[in-house]
C-alpha cells in the first residue's frame, strides 16, 4: 500500500511513459490499468495502437498532457507482415473473409511494378469495419465504425520482402494517421491477389523508440515508488 510520500510523488509526476504493448491487448486497457495501478490523476496517450498490434505506446502523465498534440503529430515507423491471397472486410486477418486467391508466382515482379504507388502521398478510405478486442474477451469482434472520408497521408518508406509460405514481411515509415491495414489491403489489390494485415509492430513514434520502452508485463511488477525511474521528461525540439 502506498504511503503519503509516494502518493504525493505520483501526484506531481509528469512526463512520458514508454510502454511496449503486447499484441492482443487494447491500448485503452493499458491506459486504464496504469492509471489505476499507480493512482495517477491524469493519463493520456500519444496515439492509439490497435489491439492486434504490438510495440510502442506513449502515455503522457499529468502535466505532460500539454504536449499531446506534439507527440501525436510525430511520424511512425512499423514492421509487420501481410497474408497474401486473403481479403477481409476489416483489412486484417481477424475480419470476415471477402475473397481468397493464390499469390502470384511473379510476386516479386508485381511488387516492383506497383510499390511506387504506395510511397509518397497516398489517399486512403478506411474500412467501416474494424477488429476490436474488448476487455476480458478471448477473441476479436468486428465493429461497425461507419463510413469514413478519404484521408491523405504520406509514406516515406514502404519495403516488402519476397513471399514466403503465403506471407510477406514489410517495413513502413509514415506520417500520423496512416491506416496500415488499409494500405496493406490496397497494396494486395494492386498486386492482384489481395492481402490482409497479419501482424504489426510499432517501432518508433518521432524520436521515441520501442527499445527504450518498458514491457507492459514488467510494468505491472513495478512498485509505486519506483515508477518515476521509468518516466522520461518531455524535451522540446528546436
Amino acid at each position: 500500500m502506498a504511503n503519503l510520500t509516494q502518493l504525493k510523488m505520483l501526484e506531481d509526476l509528469s512526463g512520458l511513459l514508454l510502454i511496449d504493448k503486447p499484441a492482443g491487448l487494447s491500448f485503452s486497457t493499458v491506459v486504464k490499468t496504469v492509471k489505476r495501478k499507480f493512482n495517477l490523476v491524469k493519463v493520456g496517450h500519444g496515439g492509439s495502437l490497435d489491439a492486434s498490434a504490438s510495440g510502442l505506446l506513449i502515455l503522457l502523465l499529468n502535466d505532460a498532457n500539454r504536449f499531446t498534440g506534439e507527440v501525436m503529430g510525430a511520424d511512425r515507423l512499423y514492421s509487420g507482415s501481410m497474408r497474401l491471397g486473403l481479403k477481409t472486410n476489416t483489412h486484417d486477418i481477424h475480419g470476415d473473409v471477402v475473397s481468397r486467391a493464390e499469390a502470384p508466382a511473379d510476386f516479386a515482379a508485381k511488387v516492383a511494378e506497383t510499390i511506387g504507388e504506395f510511397r509518397g502521398d497516398v489517399f486512403q478510405t478506411e474500412s467501416r469495419w474494424c477488429s476490436v478486442r474488448r476487455e476480458g474477451s478471448a477473441g476479436y469482434e468486428t465493429a461497425d465504425t461507419g463510413e469514413h472520408k478519404p484521408f491523405l497521408a504520406h509514406v516515406y518508406r514502404f519495403d516488402v520482402s519476397e513471399a514466403l509460405e503465403g506471407s510477406a514481411a514489410f517495413t513502413l515509415s509514415a506520417t500520423k494517421g496512416l491506416i496500415v491495414r488499409t494500405l496493406i489491403n490496397d497494396f494486395g489489390e494492386a498486386v492482384g491477389c489481395g492481402a490482409a494485415l497479419e501482424s504489426l509492430r510499432r517501432l518508433k513514434v518521432g524520436r521515441w523508440a520501442v527499445e527504450d520502452a518498458v514491457p507492459f508485463d514488467k510494468l505491472l511488477e513495478v512498485e509505486m515508488g519506483d515508477l518515476a525511474s521509468f518516466v522520461k521528461p518531455f524535451v522540446k525540439e528546436f
